[in-house]
This record gives structure tokens, C-alpha cells and sequence, in this order.
């Protein structure tokens, strides 16, 4: 039970699904206003990729402020996500794995944001490698927490709906690389709207979290008794 020597962490996992989605869509914006991109619904004309609404002008700057600070707060979500997992009594070999492979996301996010806006191969290779690894093994710690939860007497049902939604996350990733290998010129067309929506499935998937953090009354202690 949370007391006075405590203080709630759900707005963390907030701040880590919300960090991400609120910054994509304002550098969009603004580099529409400026004039960089033509305005357009990107998670179905695939108009324009993430990383380019972040490249140029005042939306550089943005994305970069933002998207640094969102992955120092990703390493913190991942491995609190560990400690929680533990909290409910899941001990399973797959929840330990959670926060490396969160840390080696949020690093591969820091690479790639770092990488942005910058010409050259080197920075390309960079670029490509970070946003693999980051959707990767986001999804697949996704995929572990919603499974051991499956498995919780009490959040099991919370936990099915969530691989549900990893499911539909898998899905689109199949779809596209299938896409790719049947058509892949359609494919080049419509690649940014996956990168959009996977994107979007990821963040939901966070934003989940923290809402069971708030139910389960999640708590950090600021000092011990």
C-alpha cells in the first residue's frame, strides 16, 4: 500500500508512451507550417516518413530536445517495468530480460536521434540500425511483459488483451515485409505508413502499461521507514 513516504509511478509510463507520440506529431506539424513536408494523413498516404519531420528546420531541434530526454526516460520505464513484474510475483526467466532489452532499445533510439538530420553513409547506417533495434526489441519486451502477465492470477485477463495488441502489432510488421517481397515497389509507396502505425501500436502498448501501473498502485518509497 502506498503511504505518505511514497509516490506513484504511472505518470512515468505516461510520460514514456505519451513523450514519443506528442513529439512525432508536432515536428509533423511544424514542418508542414515551414514548409518542409506537404500536409497530408501519414499514417495512410505515407506522405513522409518520421524521421523526415525531424530533419529540417525547427522540428530538428524539437525532435532532438525531446527524443533524447524520452530515451534516458525509456532505460527508467523498462527496468521499473522489471521491478513491477517482480511486485506482482513474476519471476519468469522472460520479465528478467525486460529492462536490458529496453536499455539496448532506448540506446539504439538514442543512436538514431543523434544520427538524424546528419548526411553520409555513416550516419545512415546508424540511422537504419537504431530504428531496427528500437521498434525490435521495444516490441519484444512488449511481448514479454504482456505474456508473463497472461500468466498473473489477477491481471491475466489484462495480460491477453495486450498480446492481442502485440499480435496486431506483429501483424502489420508480417504484412509489410510480406507486402515487400510480392509487390515492393507498391511497398516503397506505403512503407512509411507502417513505420507510422507501428509507431503508433507501440506507444499504445505503453500508455497500456501505465494505466495498470495506476491500478496496481505502483509505488516508489522516497525514503525507508
Amino acid at each position: 500500500m502506498a503511504d505518505h513516504r511514497s509516490f506513484p509511478l504511472w505518470w512515468l509510463a505516461l510520460a514514456a508512451g505519451l513523450i514519443p507520440f506528442l513529439t512525432i506529431h508536432t515536428t509533423f506539424v511544424v514542418s508542414v507550417i515551414e514548409g518542409h513536408i506537404s500536409f497530408c494523413n501519414p499514417y495512410w498516404d505515407s506522405c513522409t516518413s518520421i524521421s523526415r519531420t525531424g530533419r529540417s528546420g525547427t522540428s530538428y531541434f524539437i525532435f532532438k530536445g525531446a527524443m533524447l530526454p524520452a530515451a534516458v526516460l525509456g532505460i527508467l520505464f523498462w527496468w521499473l517495468n522489471g521491478r513491477w513484474l517482480r511486485q506482482l510475483g513474476l519471476h519468469t526467466a522472460g520479465a528478467a530480460w525486460v529492462p536490458w532489452l529496453g536499455l539496448i532499445a532506448c540506446l539504439a533510439l538514442t543512436a538514431y536521434t543523434l544520427a538524424l538530420g546528419h548526411t553520409g553513409e555513416g550516419f545512415n547506417l546508424v540511422r537504419r540500425t537504431g530504428v531496427v533495434l528500437y521498434f525490435a526489441l521495444t516490441f519484444i519486451s512488449q511481448l514479454l511483459i504482456s505474456g508473463a502477465l497472461k500468466n498473473h492470477p489477477v491481471w491475466y485477463r489484462e495480460g491477453g488483451r495486450l498480446l492481442t495488441l502485440c499480435q496486431i502489432t506483429l501483424g502489420v510488421g508480417i504484412f509489410s515485409l510480406i507486402l515487400d517481397g510480392l509487390a515492393p515497389d507498391y511497398h516503397d509507396q506505403k512503407d512509411n505508413a507502417f513505420e507510422w502505425v507501428l509507431a503508433l501500436l507501440i506507444n499504445i502498448h505503453a500508455l497500456w502499461l501505465a494505466l495498470l501501473w495506476r491500478r496496481s498502485a505502483f509505488h516508489a518509497r522516497l525514503w525507508a521507514a
